[in-house]
């Protein structure tokens, strides 16, 4: 860890010097002087508590261990604490006995005089309070141990074990190990990549060699063998697609190889049968790929090449298992290193999915949770919102609730939550009447619910403004913001759509979308329309520039929009109202992906008849798909499908481009 914050150090002083910021640079040295954490040099921490105790300097021994533990220590888990009281009991107790060893009783008796009101209630130091007025406590069968130089030696050992393992586990600035990692990641992925190659020459060879007529690879994968994804004929490959598969995980090396690949792959023509035959035939070739290819590929082109029909390749399908009922939110943070998912028991998994799949922390809550919403500065921070008013900001890295919001004792229900994107406020729906996130019946009812739609500064933790509800107060289920935050579109259980203006916090306008509830609205990626999904099954393109004018709408199954039932044992039925994200837009906002009762589908933005041309399944799931989300990043993206049956699939696709 030192070594990391010296090389750090360096690089900020070569910058600073290269770009002649001189007056920053010595502010910078004059600062690491008095650093209090020593670059995180645990020697270096250990020297400064010892001249503290050597200088007889209670006071500044006292200030610098609330530091470490304000710093350092509470970012532990209870469990450690125990841990922590121990070490600072012994490093009083080796205050103590230096005092009485120099000779200086003065300090001895100002320590428990000072000390004593802290002290005094607790069994371990009991005994102690009599060690100023003994003539030889040294001699003193239960004292004499705490006078030995092993003693102490083995005190300062284990402080100093404690503190290393402390750093390596705060997992900052750890260039060495993120360097050894990938480094790693690269020789398994060459190492791989050889394998493939070799199992797909050897199968080429068997292929070429036997009048054994097998299944056709098909058209766009011919030209594919340098991929390591490659879709391989399982019946005389088996083992080569189970070695692509392997490749899928290490994400890093994978995505910096797919641009070139691309390249040459969508540039070659399709290899033709013999020197002088003709090319495979359309019906040959597609009458061979998966299902879910099949369905999204038109028929071949003269040429060949991949199908301009297909925009997508799934490369690779995995699983995260650690629910235990069904999702009800699933987000992908800013930066899409993390996410954090909410199960029906108020479960919350914050976990990243590159290059592994791993959960980061584990968040269990006593009453219920009903919306959760990333922060977007600084991202590692999530918001909680619950079925008892309350809301609270929670660190992802310190595993921490940083504050706990009370919002409004008459609307409990906290529906939606959505951060701007500048970090500094945050808009809040409150609802008076709770729509479960699992219920028997999904009935409307008769009278609206009422409810508030309330913004809060993140900086302050103080309610700024109640937004005016025309006509009337009423529950707002979903809230989306523009890139800027300068607009801020909403969907209410009356079916109206709200738009704000978040420079005036006044509604610019509203009109009644849908015949029931409106379950969830984004706006699309120019900004100049709005896509929303409704109680009344359709999904519709609003124009924001012309109040209540769709562009577009098209009928969704019931799977795609709710109630999501899943059928279990003697006619027992789970029904589950929409509470996530329904929808999601590619990086380019040409492609839409929906939910299913098997798993996501992606749909094509056709600005004709039909609105949504459907273009791949990702399939996967046995349960009916409840939310969302893609994450995109250069060619590859991962869509985040979650199901009534707890589990998670991430699907990710390689983008075909023109």
């Amino acid at each position: 860890m030192g070594s990391a914050v010296e090389r750090t150090d360096e690089h900020v002083r070569e910058y600073l010097i290269y770009r002649g910021f001189t007056s920053t640079l010595k502010q910078l040295d004059s600062e690491i002087k008095v650093d209090k954490e020593k670059g995180f040099r645990v020697d270096k921490i250990i020297e400064q508590l010892q001249q503290f105790i050597q200088n007889f300097d209670l006071f500044g021994l006292k200030e610098y261990w609330l530091y470490l533990d304000r710093r350092l220590f509470c970012r532990l888990e209870d469990v450690y604490r125990s841990t922590v009281n121990k070490l600072r009991t012994s490093l009083y107790r080796y205050y103590i006995i230096n005092t009485i060893q120099k000779g200086n009783l003065e300090k001895t008796q100002e320590f428990f005089q000072k000390q004593a009101l802290e002290l005094q209630g607790q069994a371990e130091w009991r005994d102690w309070f009599i060690l100023p007025f003994m003539p030889a406590p040294e001699q003193n069968p239960a004292f004499s141990p705490y006078f030995s130089r092993q003693w102490a030696d083995t005190f300062l050992v284990s402080l100093h074990n404690f503190l290393s393992v402390l750093f390596q586990c705060m997992h900052i600035l750890i260039f060495d190990a993120e360097v050894q990692k990938t480094t790693g990641l690269t020789e398994e992925n060459e190492q791989l990549r050889q394998m493939l190659f070799a199992l797909q020459t050897e199968s080429r060879d068997q292929r070429d060699g036997d009048e054994m007529v097998h299944h056709k690879l098909p058209a766009y994968v011919q030209n594919m063998d340098r991929l390591g994804d490659t879709e391989l004929d399982s019946a005389s490959s088996q083992s080569t697609q189970q070695s692509a598969n392997q490749l899928a995980h290490p994400r890093h090396k994978k995505i910096q190889d797919h641009e070139k690949e691309r390249k040459e792959l969508f540039s070659k023509p399709l290899q033709q049968k013999g020197e002088t035959g003709e090319a495979d035939s359309p019906a040959e070739t597609f009458s061979d790929l998966p299902d879910s290819c099949s369905k999204t590929c038109g028929g071949g082109t003269e040429g060949g090449g991949l199908s301009p029909e297909q925009p997508f390749i799934k490369l690779s399908q995995e699983e995260y298992g650690e629910h235990h009922s069904s999702i009800m939110h699933c987000r992908v943070d800013c930066s899409g290193r993390r996410v954090a998912s909410l199960d029906v028991d108020g479960v919350i998994k914050v976990w990243s999915f590159n290059p592994i799949i791993q959960t980061k922390a584990t968040i269990m809550s006593k009453s219920p949770l009903l919306s959760l919403e990333w922060a977007t500065k600084p991202d590692r921070l999530l918001l909680l919102g619950s079925g008892v008013g309350t809301v609270r900001l929670y660190d992802t890295e310190a595993k921490k609730n940083l504050y706990e919001m009370n919002i409004d004792e008459t609307h409990p229900r906290i529906l939606s939550l959505a951060c701007s994107p500048s970090g500094s406020s945050f808009v809040c729906s409150a609802a008076a009447l709770s729509r479960s996130g699992s219920v028997e019946s999904v009935s409307r009812l008769p009278i609206p619910i009422s409810g508030q739609l309330l913004l809060w500064d993140t900086k302050t933790v103080k309610q700024q403004l109640q937004f005016s509800l025309e006509p009337e107060p009423v529950a707002i289920n979903c809230t989306a913001f523009n890139h800027n935050g300068n607009l801020l579109v909403t969907g209410a259980a009356d079916g109206v759509i709200r738009l704000f203006d978040m420079q005036r916090y006044e509604s610019a306008m509203s009109w009644r979308a849908h015949d029931g509830e409106v379950y969830s609205v984004e706006f699309s990626y120019d900004e100049n329309t709005v896509f929303s999904i409704g109680e009344d099954g359709k999904v519709i393109q609003w124009n924001i520039h012309r109040c209540g004018v769709k562009q577009s709408e098209q009928a969704l199954a019931q799977d795609a929009t709710g109630p999501f039932v899943l059928s279990g044992y003697s006619g027992y039925k789970q029904v589950q109202v929409p509470r996530g994200r329904l929808f999601a837009f590619d990086s380019e906002g040409q492609h839409v992906l929906t939910c299913s009762s098997s798993g996501g589908l992606i749909y094509r933005l056709t600005n004709g008849v039909p609105a949504l041309e459907s273009v791949l399944s990702l399939g996967g799931h046995k349960a009916p798909v409840v939310t969302v989300d893609w994450c995109s990043a250069v060619d590859c993206g991962t869509c985040l499908t979650a199901s009534m049956d707890g589990k998670i699939k991430l699907s990710t696709l390689l983008a075909q481009k023109p």
